[in-house]
């Protein structure tokens, strides 16, 4: 099943009612670190992303690449996910070109062996808060027993305005202990404040910029960082 991961995401993504409206974005963040979830994966990064939607359901590519040393983890994502209302549910396949796979190669999907790391998640949009849980279902993800470890990862976020900016609180908790974390229990492991806004270039042309602070209380860390939109 999981040598066809990829290919499945891709196919289910046709099945949309071909009456549906099409809708595609296309787009790039540059970030001045890449930070996920509370966890420091690298450098000022590039983030191209790709997006097609049809009938409540979204085909999305993601990618990140540091721009300042070369040996930062290079990232692809596949995501498939379906909304209707406030519920969105999905599926994301995160490949990494560092990992259990020495050559680094996409096409290698053997459990034992891929760099691949499989997600299943389910959230609801309150509209003045949202909800999301998030569980790693196959790929490499394994406690160091060599049992699978299904590491998971809950987040809570609320935006509203203040000052002329638009903010997004949240907090991120590991319920159980994981290496995917770097957790050995119950730990709280992002939180963050964040705020943007639009910087007019001209009377026509504006960038998305934003600037938040993440503190990771797990690993005792924090970070601030900055971001532009394309």
């Amino acid at each position: 099943m999981k040598k066809i991961f990829s290919i499945t995401v891709l196919l289910m993504a046709m099945v949309c009612p071909l009456h549906a409206e099409i809708e595609t974005t296309i787009g790039a963040d540059v970030v001045s670190r890449y930070i996920w979830r509370g966890c420091d994966l690298g450098d000022a990064s590039l983030q191209p992303s790709l997006g097609v939607g049809a009938g409540g359901f979204e085909l999305s590519l993601w990618g990140s690449t540091g721009i300042v040393r070369a040996a930062d983890t290079k990232e692809f994502d596949i995501t498939l996910s379906y909304g209707i209302a406030g519920l969105s549910v999905g599926v994301a396949d995160y490949w990494f070109n560092v990992g259990p796979e020495p050559h680094g190669r996409y096409f290698k999907y053997d459990e034992e062996t891929t760099n691949h790391v499989f997600e299943a998640f389910v959230g609801y949009d309150f509209g003045f808060a949202s909800l999301t849980w998030y569980t790693n279902f196959a790929g490499n993800d394994f406690k160091d027993d060599g049992d699978r470890a299904f590491s998971s990862y809950f987040e809570a976020a609320a935006p509203f305005s203040a000052g002329g900016l638009d903010w997004t609180a949240a907090i991120g908790v590991v319920p159980f202990g994981t290496p995917f974390y770097g957790t050995d229990g119950f730990a709280v492991t992002n939180l963050t404040l964040t705020a943007s806004k639009e910087l007019g270039i001209t009377d026509s042309f504006s960038l998305p910029v934003s600037a938040g602070l993440t503190v990771n209380p797990s690993s005792e860390m924090a970070y601030f960082v900055f971001g532009i939109s394309f």
